[in-house]
C-alpha cells in the first residue's frame, strides 16, 4: 500500500513530516509495547500504537520506521513531533481503535509481519 492510500483507509491526520504520499509500506505492526517492536519489526514497516511518548519515536529510529500512526485519537504532543520531525519520522493519527485499524489495513493489502518479503 501507499502512504496515501493508508491515511485514506484509516482516515488518518498528518501530524509531522513531509512523506512521498506515493511511498510503498512494506508492512505494518500493531504493538503498544516498544520491546516487541525492536524484536519483531522489519524495516519498512509502518507502526500503529496507543502510546502517545517519546520512547515510540526513539523505538522507530532504532527499528528504522518512517511512518507512526497513532490510534484511538491519541494526539502526539509537541515533544514527540519536535523529534519525528529531526528524525524523518511521519506521524499520523487516527480515531479508529488498533485492532479496526490493523484489520482495514490488512483487508486492503497491507502485509502483516509474517508474509513480509525483503
Amino acid at each position: 500500500m501507499t502512504l496515501r492510500e493508508i491515511i485514506k483507509t484509516l482516515d488518518c491526520r498528518v501530524v509531522a513530516g513531509n512523506a512521498d504520499l506515493d511511498a510503498k509500506v512494506k508492512t505494518g505492526c500493531g504493538c503498544d509495547l516498544m520491546s516487541d517492536v525492536l524484536a519483531f519489526i522489519k524495516p519498512g514497516a509502518m507502526l500503529l500504537t496507543g502510546l502517545n511518548n517519546p520512547q515510540v519515536v526513539r523505538t522507530a529510529e532504532m527499528a528504522e520506521i518512517k511512518i507512526v500512526c497513532f490510534v484511538r485519537g491519541k494526539e502526539p504532543g509537541q515533544e514527540l513531533i519536535t523529534l519525528a520531525r529531526e528524525s524523518g519520522i511521519t506521524l499520523l493519527t487516527t480515531s479508529l481503535p488498533l485492532f479496526e485499524a490493523c484489520g482495514k489495513l490488512y483487508m486492503n493489502g497491507l502485509n502483516g509481519l509474517s508474509s513480509y518479503n525483503e
